[in-house]
């Protein structure tokens, strides 16, 4: 019998896997993730092609829930399917390994030459997104176009040069600079030909 199981981005003891379902601690995390969202069980439902009856059942532990349905529900809320199994860590002590980060490519038909890991699930504060982004224009443009949000945007460069182009403004971004702009900004972000750059992006998105 396998004594592991592989999440994706993980690998989980199966004895922590089964006395977590007897705990009822899955069932809690989907709860608790729903309340943070203000998200009914019918809009779960509609969001993962579960029913709101089956995910009422799972929350209280009386059914098992399979892998296939907990990565459903996980990749509703943004989280790694390893969040469901994981020992719970004080609110203000909390470590990411670099393995449990969730890599994003831009194209998964191309070569990467834009990625970003997630580290969305180490942080409880919903409005608050932290990433690494990844840019490399060996092989094509390397360009980051983010979504335009009511909030702030802070950026850090860690590695290379990065262009930013926010609506008529053009700055050029070396490794150690930061910037701090509004999210209701248009901007780009992108790399100079041949080269790479890496830099941790933060969004704070304001309360609705």
């Amino acid at each position: 019998m396998l004594d592991t199981v592989q999440t994706g981005v993980d690998t989980v003891n199966t004895e922590q896997v089964e006395s977590s379902i007897q705990a009822k601690q899955i069932g809690e995390r989907i709860r608790r993730l729903r309340a943070k969202r203000s998200m009914g069980l019918v809009e779960l439902g509609t969001r993962t092609g579960l029913s709101a009856s089956f995910l009422s059942q799972l929350e209280t532990g009386r059914v098992v829930p399979t892998v296939r349905n907990l990565a459903r529900i996980a990749m509703t809320f943004g989280k790694d399917l390893s969040y469901f199994f994981r020992e719970d860590q004080p609110a203000s002590f909390r470590i990411m390994r670099r393995n449990e980060r969730v890599r994003i490519h831009q194209n998964a038909d191309a070569p990467p030459s834009f990625l970003s890991e997630s580290m969305r699930s180490l942080v409880t504060d919903g409005q608050l997104i932290p990433c690494i982004a990844e840019f490399d224009r060996s092989e094509q443009d390397a360009v980051f176009r983010p979504k335009i949000f009511d909030g702030i945007e802070f950026t850090f460069v860690m590695k290379g040069m990065l262009i930013l182009t926010a609506d008529q403004d053009t700055a050029t971004l070396n490794a150690g600079d930061v910037i701090w702009l509004d999210g209701t900004r248009k901007r780009v972000y992108c790399c100079p030909s041949g080269t790479e750059a890496k830099a941790m992006i933060i969004t704070r998105h304001n309360q609705g």
